[in-house]
């Protein structure tokens, strides 16, 4: 059981990369971008391309800048082409798929041998700290960012575009700015994954959107009384969707059941989330 919850922590901070991406189109911009489920592997097969050609951190921002890259063209295929978000998520994710296979020219590719923050810091306590290190670390840059000008015309876009209009700005830099990050969060997502299960393979972003989703909700309908940044309710609800992940497996579900455990419990979370609300509201009415 202990290990179990070690693992599902170790990963909470994997996915909780994940979580912040989707937070900023989907809770930020009010968009709907699949993107994410290709940018993920994408993250996973730079590094595997060219983890034994360049130095490790490197690599690891290659992937980043791999997926800040797609999130720019599913911006263009949104604002510039003018395709529907969720189309425009979905038209990229279908291409990424292609590019993914070419970058290596296998769907499956072993990673063991190749070096990887996990083979610097082999430890249990080691893997769990170097993550701990780089969620938080993007936490902090991430609040710090939305107290600048710049992250305050991104969350004001997506509430009041006229605003930012009125303000002198072009609500589609903030658009792009904001798929550009989340993708390029999905993609680091998928890169440090790949590092700590030892391989990349092409289905990797199967479902992503709805991991990101849970461990979203689960944050905010959790964590929703206490101050905490939007930042911190993600890793918070990754963390803790990991483990009742963990403990699902732990209990014996077959791995083919886990997809109807994620979708039951976003289900579950949103509609508790929504019944507090209402109950809220008729009190506040009553008084």
């Amino acid at each position: 059981m202990g290990e179990m919850i070690l693992v599902s922590i170790q990963q909470g901070f994997i996915f909780s990369l994940l979580a912040i991406g989707v937070m900023l189109t989907f809770r930020i911009l009010d968009i709907a971008d699949l993107s994410v489920e290709g940018t993920f592997p994408l993250g996973a097969f730079f590094f595997a391309k060219f983890a034994e050609t360049f130095m490790l951190p490197v690599t690891i921002l290659f992937s980043f800048f791999a997926g800040c890259l797609a999130g720019y063209f599913t911006y263009f295929l949104y604002k510039k082409v003018k395709i529907a978000p969720i189309l425009a998520g979905i038209l990229t994710m279908t291409i990424l798929y292609t590019v993914n296979l070419r970058l290596t020219g296998q769907s499956n590719l072993p990673l063991m041998d190749v070096p990887s923050l996990f083979s610097v810091f082999s430890t249990k306590g080691g893997k769990l700290l170097i993550l701990a290190l780089i969620a938080l670390g993007i936490k902090v840059l991430l609040d710090w960012f939305f107290k600048t000008e710049k992250g305050y015309l991104l969350v004001v876009t997506g509430d009041n575009e006229d605003l930012v209009k009125s303000l002198g700005q072009k609500p589609n830099h903030y658009y792009c700015l904001g798929l550009v990050l989340s993708n390029g969060l999905a993609a680091l997502a998928g890169c440090l994954a790949a590092q700590y299960q030892g391989y990349a393979d092409i289905s990797m972003g199967q479902s992503m959107i709805v991991t990101a989703l849970a461990s979203l909700i689960i944050g905010e309908t959790t964590f929703q009384s206490l101050p905490l940044k939007k930042t911190s309710r993600c890793i918070l609800g990754a963390i803790l969707y990991r483990i009742i992940y963990g403990l699902a497996l732990y209990l014996g579900l077959g791995p083919d059941d886990l997809k109807a455990v994620t979708g039951l419990l976003v289900i579950v979370f949103i509609a508790y989330n929504n019944t507090s609300r209402n109950i809220l509201k008729k009190g506040v009415q009553r008084c």
